[in-house]
């Protein structure tokens, strides 16, 4: 089964996004644990706790179908050691919040050099990064999200993911989540059956799909290739309906979250009702 979703804004509270995206037919779910432009993870009771688990049980969303975003700030490959520990300690308490609310998974952007280190010294400390993130966490799955390459950002090639997964020690809680605005500004073309198959090939055999955990759902501001990292609605972007046709006829994409990130929130019960139209 295909779990579909959109990214949900938390203001007024986790439980207010639950019951939002339940409105919207969505049957997956994503949003930010806190405020992602703050280094600080503010504390949570534990009757907002206690709330958040009863609010997915009563509209039935699963672990498995949620994929909570990591905060902006976060760089895990930092070139600054000050920045580096203080961006690894802000996930680490993103992590023990996903835990306390019972999610399974926490999507991440991987992190960039910022032109002050090698990018390969940068993959390196970003796998150390997350190998010290999992020794101070249990549970939660930390899922690494491709990037457009915009700026000196990594994770824009499927090879750069294969890096850092080959050097975390605990296989069990790395995952990936492909989001499909920036995979098609890095330079892969997905628009045609032919050019689909080949850059999913080519993610199985860099990475395999026993790690994806997840998949952001955006069309593309800017044409292939242009390392610009600007979503827009299904089919008015440059990336076309055609590719989204495609994965969700694509059975290798089952029991994970797909979540929009599009720019106008008006569509998405319209883009959710279509997209699940179009599953076989």
């Amino acid at each position: 089964m295909k779990y579909i979703g959109s990214h949900i804004s938390i203001s007024g509270g986790m439980t207010k996004a639950i019951k939002k995206a339940f409105k919207l037919n969505a049957t997956a779910i994503g949003f930010f644990l806190k405020n992602p432009l703050q280094w600080n993870v503010p504390v949570m009771s534990e009757k907002n706790i206690q709330d958040f688990k009863n609010c997915c049980q009563k509209y039935k969303y699963l672990p498995n179908h949620i994929l909570p975003h990591s905060g902006f700030l976060i760089n895990l490959g930092h070139p600054n050691i000050e920045l580096l520990y203080k961006s690894r300690d802000s996930l680490i308490q993103e992590v023990i919040r996903c835990d306390q609310l019972g999610l399974k998974f926490i999507n991440f952007h991987p992190g960039s050099y910022l032109n002050k280190i090698s990018k390969k010294n940068c993959l390196i400390r970003i796998s150390e990064s997350i190998n010290y993130i999992l020794n101070k966490t249990k549970n939660v799955i930390l899922v690494l999200e491709n990037t457009s390459g915009q700026g000196t950002n990594l994770g824009y090639r499927f090879k750069h993911l294969s890096y850092i997964i080959k050097k975390v020690k605990d296989k069990n809680r790395i995952g990936v989540c492909i989001d499909t605005c920036h995979l098609f500004s890095s330079g892969y073309d997905i628009r045609d059956f032919y050019s689909y198959s080949k850059v999913f090939n080519e993610f199985e055999k860099e990475i395999g799909f026993h790690y994806l955990k997840g998949v952001h759902l955006n069309d593309s501001k800017h044409i292939l290739n242009s390392r610009k990292d600007r979503h827009e609605n299904l089919g008015l972007g440059y990336i076309g309906r055609n590719f989204f046709k495609l994965i969700m006829e694509d059975k290798r994409f089952q029991d994970i979250p797909m979540i929009l990130e599009t720019v106008n929130h008006n569509l998405w019960k319209e883009e959710i009702s279509w997209l699940k139209s179009k599953v076989l």
